[in-house]
C-alpha cells in the first residue's frame, strides 16, 4: 500500500511542478500581451493564459509520472539520459494531445502539447538531477565534518589493530 501512495504522490507532485511551469508561461504571455499589446495577435485571444497553461500541464505530468513509471524501470535520475527522458515527455504528450483531439480539440493541440511535454519532461529531469546533486553535496559536508576525537590519529588502510 505504501508503494502505491508514493507513486500517487510523486504522479501529484510531478503534475503540480508541469503546471506551475504552464503558469508561469502563461504570466510570461500576460507579461507580453500588456507590455506590447497587438504586438503578437494570438497572445490576445486568450484573456486567462496562466490557467489555459496549468491545467493541461498538470494532466500531462500525471500522464508523464504514469509513462515513466510503466518505462523507467526504477532507476534514479542520475541514470537516464535526457534525450529518453525528453521522448518519453513526448510520449506522454502525444498520449494528452491524441485524447484532446479525441474530445474536439483542433489538431493543432497534438504539436504543441508533445513539444511542450518534452521539454517540461527535460526540465524536470535536470531538477531532480540539481537537486540530487544538492543532498549528495550536503551528505558530503557532513562527513567532512566528522573528525577523530582526541588525540586519536588515522590509522593506515589495510591495517589491523
Amino acid at each position: 500500500m505504501k508503494r502505491w501512495l508514493r507513486r500517487l504522490r510523486g504522479a501529484l507532485g510531478m503534475g503540480l511542478a508541469w503546471a506551475l511551469g504552464g503558469a508561469l508561461v502563461g504570466g510570461l504571455f500576460e507579461l507580453i500581451d500588456n507590455v506590447l499589446p497587438g504586438a503578437l495577435p494570438w497572445i490576445s485571444r486568450v484573456d486567462m493564459w496562466p490557467q489555459t497553461l496549468a491545467i493541461p500541464g498538470f494532466i500531462g505530468g500525471v500522464v508523464f509520472s504514469v509513462v515513466l513509471g510503466v518505462v523507467g524501470n526504477q532507476r534514479r535520475f542520475g541514470e537516464l539520459s535526457l534525450p529518453r527522458f525528453a521522448a518519453w515527455g513526448a510520449a506522454a504528450g502525444v498520449l494528452l494531445g491524441g485524447l484532446a483531439m479525441a474530445l474536439g480539440a483542433p489538431a493543432i493541440f497534438l504539436g504543441i502539447m508533445t513539444i511542450g511535454s518534452a521539454t517540461a519532461a527535460a526540465g524536470s529531469l535536470a531538477l531532480a538531477r540539481m537537486a540530487e546533486s544538492r543532498e549528495l553535496l550536503n551528505a558530503a559536508t557532513h562527513v567532512s565534518e566528522m573528525s577523530l576525537s582526541g588525540g586519536e590519529r588515522p590509522k593506515p588502510l589495510g591495517r589491523r589493530d
